[in-house]
């Protein structure tokens, strides 16, 4: 009796070469305070993390330890590496920085003042959101300047970790620019990632594939995002 072939379903497989890639958003960074404006990097707002942030960053830390994570990296900005800093300890890895992976630079908004505009209602941050285009707000990156440096970098670390996994701390808008590429979407259709969140790519020469979105499960329900439990 001829034995009848079966056909399983399969499951995903990265090709040859390509670079796994954990996107961890950083987690929540300090209030702005009217009047005292963040201090600056490279022209850019450097808040620390708030103390839910610190919880956020403990519990990533958690989620990510038993993954076979090979490097680990942050970006210039303060708020990538201490949301890092529990997971580097655990894995006993080095913290690495790319610079070309920090947020987007908001012009006139830069050093906070960008939320309080954003609360206000401001014209240039409402023409930024009606228009889904960074470049709206006075000085700002423009779409297309953000991803020419932050696709070009995720690039470059990809080729230095062929068939590796790396956690790659970042931003909410360097997640939105990455995720948008790989898709070939606008970029403010992948905005909104929790702090703390992760979101899985995969990248190669040829192509890059979302694996995932915005996963905090370790972060608790949306409505934790207030303070950190006691």
């Amino acid at each position: 009796m001829t034995e009848t072939k079966q056909y399983p379903q399969t499951f995903f497989q990265p090709d040859p070469g390509a670079c796994q890639v954990l996107l961890v958003r950083h987690g929540q960074s300090a209030p702005f305070v009217e009047g005292e404006p963040f201090p600056l990097v490279d022209g850019q707002g450097d808040p620390p993390l708030s103390p839910l942030g610190q919880w956020q960053a403990q519990q990533v830390g958690k989620r990510l330890a038993s993954e076979p994570i090979d490097a680990i990296y942050a970006t210039s900005l303060q708020r990538t590496s201490q949301t890092a800093t529990p997971l580097a300890a655990t894995l006993d890895k080095p913290i690495m920085i790319e610079p070309d992976l920090r947020e987007v630079f908001l012009g006139v908004g830069e050093g906070g003042l960008f939320r309080k505009m954003s609360a206000e209602g401001h014209p240039s941050t409402e023409a930024m959101r009606a228009n889904r285009e960074w470049g709206e707000v006075e000085g700002a990156e423009t779409n297309l300047q953000f991803a020419g440096r932050t696709v070009p970098a995720l690039q470059r670390l990809a080729e230095n970790h062929p068939d590796q996994l790396i956690a790659v701390f970042v931003h909410g808008g360097t997640i939105g620019s990455l995720l948008a590429h790989a898709l070939g979407i606008n970029m403010f259709s992948m905005m909104g990632s929790r702090n703390s969140a992760i979101s899985h790519l995969v990248v190669n020469r040829s192509q890059w594939v979302v694996r995932s979105f915005n996963d905090a499960a370790h972060a608790g329900p949306l409505t934790a995002d207030a303070e950190p439990p006691t």
